[in-house]
C-alpha cells in the first residue's frame, strides 16, 4: 500500500509504502528535507504532522517531547505513514547536496588518539571521489548488513583521504573490530554522503559551535573549511569532554585559536580527574556558553554530540534568544557509532 504526502505551502508531492518513513519516502523521491542521526536522537527531521495518521518505526525515539507530539509534531525520520499525510517542514535546496554513492575504500592509515579515541583514514579508488558538505557524515556498510554512521571530519577541499574519528564501545559491531583487527590497506564499503548538518555559508551571524566527545568531527569539518574558504566569519567553539585526555586534538583547536583571531576555543571538562592539571572551563558545555552569552540572538549555533547534550543546548538556547531556525544540530554517539 503507498500513501501520498503533500508539503504544506509547496506543490511537491510524493508517495511513501507503508513500510518506509516520510524522510526515506522524500529522499527517494529527490527532496531533501532536514535529517541528521535518523534513528530518533538528533530531532533535525522534526516538522509537522498537519492531517494524517502515522507510527513510529522506534517508538522509544528521543528527539521529540511529549509536549511537542501533542502539540503535533513529528520525527520524520521514524514516522510510517499510515494515511495520505500533510505536513509542513524546511525543504533543503536539493541542489546544494551531493548526490549519495556507494563506494568501496581502503584504510589508508589508523591513528590511536586516547585508549577510546581512533582517528581513521581512508583512501577511495584513483577513479572515485567522494563530494559532500561540510558537516556531513558517511555510513560504514557491514558485513552483516548493518551500517554504522560516522562524520567525516575533513573538509571537503581534502581530496586525498576521509578522515573518521571512532570511538571505541566495548562490544560495539564496529568500533570492536576498529580498534582490535582494522589494518592498514583492509577494505571498507561506505555510503555517503548523508545529513543535512551542514555550514549555511549564506549567513554572517557569528557562529557559536559546541561539539560532544567526538562530535568534534564535523566541526573540525566545518571550521577547516571556512579557515580555507577564508570566511572569516566569527568562530566560537566549545567542545565538552569529560577529563582532558578526551580532548582528543586539543592542540589543534588550540592551534586555530592561536593563528586565526575571529576563532576563540573554550574547552570544558565535565569530570577532571584531580591528578590532572586543568585550569580551564569545568561543568556543562552548554551552560559554559550561556554563562557567556546570556543574550543569543544574533547568533547561530551547529552542536554535534551526545544526544543529551544536544538535547540541552536545543531546549536551552531558544530560551536566550535564539530562535530554533538557527540551531542545527547532529546526535549520535552512542546511538549510532558504534
Amino acid at each position: 500500500m503507498t500513501f501520498t504526502i503533500r508539503l504544506q505551502n509547496d506543490d511537491r508531492v510524493f508517495t511513501a509504502r507503508e513500510d518506509e518513513t516520510v524522510l526515506e519516502a522524500a529522499l527517494r523521491s529527490g527532496l531533501v528535507l532536514p535529517y541528521g542521526c535518523r534513528n530518533g536522537s538528533c530531532g533535525s527531521c522534526k516538522g509537522k504532522l498537519l492531517g494524517g495518521e502515522i507510527v513510529y518505526r522506534d517508538d522509544s525515539v528521543t528527539g521529540i517531547t511529549p509536549e511537542e507530539r501533542r502539540a503535533g509534531y513529528a520525527l520524520f525520520c521514524q514516522a510510517l505513514p499510515r494515511s495520505d499525510l500533510l505536513i509542513e517542514t524546511r525543504r533543503m535546496n536539493i541542489e546544494g547536496f551531493p548526490p549519495i554513492h556507494r563506494l568501496p575504500c581502503r584504510v589508508d592509515s589508523l591513528e590511536k588518539c586516547s585508549d577510546s579515541i581512533l582517528r581513521l583514514f581512508l583512501k577511495l579508488p584513483s577513479t572515485e571521489r567522494l563530494l559532500f558538505l561540510p558537516g556531513q557524515h558517511i555510513d560504514v556498510l557491514l558485513a552483516n548488513g548493518e551500517r554504522r554512521s560516522y562524520s567525516l571530519a575533513n573538509a571537503p577541499h581534502v581530496r586525498d583521504h576521509l578522515e573518521l574519528h571512532v570511538r571505541h564501545y566495548p562490544g560495539g559491531h564496529f568500533s570492536e573490530y576498529a580498534f582490535t583487527s582494522l589494518k592498514e590497506k583492509n577494505l571498507l564499503r561506505i555510503e555517503g554522503p548523508l545529513g543535512t548538518f551542514t555550514l549555511r555559508e549564506d549567513s554572517s551571524r557569528p557562529l557559536i559551535m559546541v561539539a560532544g566527545g567526538t562530535g568534534f568531527a564535523p566541526i573540525k569539518s566545518i571550521i577547516e573549511h571556512i579557515l580555507y574558504r577564508k570566511l572569516g566569519r566569527e568562530v566560537y567553539l566549545y567542545w565538552g569532554a569529560r577529563t582532558v585526555r578526551d580532548l582528543y586534538l586539543h592542540d589543534l583547536a588550540r592551534q586555530w585559536a592561536a593563528d586565526h583571531s575571529h576563532i576563540r576555543y573554550i574547552p570544558v571538562l565535565s569530570e577532571q580527574k584531580p591528578e590532572e592539571k586543568w585550569d580551564g572551563r569545568s561543568g556543562l558545555v552548554h551552560a559554559a556558553v550561556l554563562e557567556d552569552f546570556p543574550d543569543l540572538g544574533g547568533h547561530e549555533v551547529y552542536t554535534c554530540g551526545p544526544p543529551p547534550m544536544v538535547h540541552a543546548v536545543r531546549d536551552t538556547f531558544v530560551q536566550h534568544g535564539l530562535s530554533a531556525d538557527f540551531i542545527y544540530s547532529d546526535s549520535f554517539e552512542s546511538a549510532r557509532g558504534v
